[in-house]
């Protein structure tokens, strides 16, 4: 039963961000009976936690493992926590106080275990199980000395080492770029230039997603004032795609408290994001007024001369030697992003080992036939990723069978943009969203109806593919 576990395992690990995965199944124990999967959690805020946010995604990764649909999932505390609980409950009970939260029950009763609210709000009460908001120099990945600077980025990156300055001028930056482009490199940058230079600058570096689940974390932990205190200790915040508050009106609320806190001490900030700041759709005005408060800038794509830069760059780390000749057409192929090129890159290393011979170009036409679909437009994942951040959705949404308007229009609008830029059939499009082949059809017809009309939701929907397809990178090419 435990294989079963470990399959089940290897499912969550697929569906969940790594720190979370660390955070809250990793510390669980787990039996598997004919009647599903009983989980063991350390304590009630967590068997809470579990219960109330993650219950859905642990019964998709049970469901093919159990060959049940929906699979029954169960969580429980454990016993000697439970043990400790019980106690609290007769303690207040005794004092002529009500029970007021049901638990799970215990393995030893079929009966369920009621213990004390105020017991409850102790468990929530530790420490949150999230990591530290703080970055120290040692964390960081990239630096400003292996970014390459060109024509199409030059702005971005000496407004960023500005920041990176105590006394710089530049205070609070916006940089919106496609995916792939720098955007994360920049930021981890700005973030070792500060603790490399000293003076114990207190930096924050996150993406808006971590920030909202700290905050969703938070309020369930009732400790919003020491999440609020976390932040307003920083002297610089570095947050990633801020594009994800799309829609989410508490936590844009939360975050322009948390912006607003930090400039008006002087504080610096660079936010991050695949949209411009007037691309930002259902973003409270007063946040993104603070988001543009400083300097605006974007990222394009790299021209030949900075893919060969890139590409020498990269190479260079890998220790292995890139003859010119080979460089020279990668980077005259290669015209996406700089995922793109390391992958290729890669890619051809590997090969040339497996094969125990140099880097030469004959070598890089076999491996490059393998990218001229990329070359050429976007795949599927970067269609649905690019999807899901336009509508405000996730890829469950897009493929569950939720009617809100904007799942509907977010599934029409990935069918659409996979029929028109990839050589997928109708029915493996379908496939991807465990639909048939005529929902597919139908879903693209309504869309191009909608964009045919002149009408408010026409010209929204038409916004949002041109937003797509142009950081999908589908405009002019260098």
């Amino acid at each position: 039963m435990q294989d079963k576990w470990a399959e089940i395992s290897v499912n969550l690990k697929k569906m969940l961000k790594s720190g979370l995965f660390k955070v809250w199944i990793a510390p669980l124990h787990a039996t598997v009976d004919t009647f599903g999967l009983r989980l063991v959690a350390p304590n009630a805020y967590v068997a809470s936690r579990l219960e109330s946010m993650m219950l859905t995604t642990l019964q998709e990764a049970a469901a093919p493992v159990l060959g049940l649909e929906p699979a029954q999932v169960k969580v429980h505390i454990e016993a000697a926590d439970q043990d400790a609980q019980v106690s609290t409950a007769v303690e207040h009970k005794s004092a002529g106080q009500k029970p007021e939260v049901e638990l799970a029950p215990s393995e030893a009763s079929s009966e369920p275990v009621t213990v004390a609210a105020s017991s409850v709000l102790q468990q929530a009460s530790l420490p949150l199980p999230a990591a530290a908001v703080y970055r120290s120099s040692q964390n960081w990945r990239f630096s400003f000395a292996d970014f390459v600077v060109g024509p199409t980025n030059n702005m971005a990156v000496a407004a960023a080492q500005d920041v990176s300055r105590k006394y710089g001028c530049v205070r609070t930056l916006f940089v919106n770029s496609a995916s792939g482009l720098g955007k994360t490199h920049l930021a981890q940058a700005v973030g070792r230039a500060i603790n490399e230079e000293g003076g114990n600058a207190r930096v924050g570096y996150l993406t808006a997603e971590e920030f909202a689940s700290r905050f969703v974390t938070a309020l369930r932990a009732q400790d919003i004032e020491g999440f609020k205190a976390r932040f307003r200790e920083l002297d610089v915040l570095l947050m990633e795609d801020v594009h994800f508050f799309q829609g989410k009106e508490k936590m844009q609320d939360m975050a322009l408290a948390v912006v607003k806190n930090l400039q008006a001490k002087g504080g610096r900030a660079i936010f991050t994001s695949s949209f411009s700041p007037r691309e930002l759709q259902k973003v409270d005005s007063q946040l993104v007024s603070h988001f543009c408060s400083g300097i605006l800038t974007d990222m394009g794509r790299p021209t030949k001369d900075m893919r060969c830069d890139i590409l020498g760059q990269k190479a260079r780390s890998f220790q292995v030697l890139l003859p010119d000749s080979v460089c020279e057409l990668l980077a005259s192929r290669l015209s996406g992003d700089v995922r793109q090129m390391e992958s290729c890159l890669n890619s051809l290393i590997f090969k040339a080992r497996l094969l125990n011979c140099g880097l030469n170009l004959d070598l890089a036409m076999e491996v490059l036939s393998q990218y001229a679909d990329v070359a050429c437009g976007p795949d599927f994942s970067t269609i649905l990723r690019l999807v899901c951040e336009s509508y405000g959705l996730n890829e469950r949404q897009l493929a569950s069978k939720s009617r809100r308007k904007e799942c509907v229009t977010g599934r029409n609008t990935a069918f659409y943009l996979a029929r028109k830029h990839t050589e997928m059939t109708l029915e493996e499009i379908g496939e991807k969203f465990n639909r048939r082949h005529s929902t597919v059809i139908k879903g693209i017809t309504s869309l191009e109806r909608e964009l045919s009309k002149e009408s408010t939701e026409g010209r929204r929907i038409a916004r949002a593919v041109t937003l797509i397809e142009r950081n999908a990178g589908l405009g002019a090419r260098v």
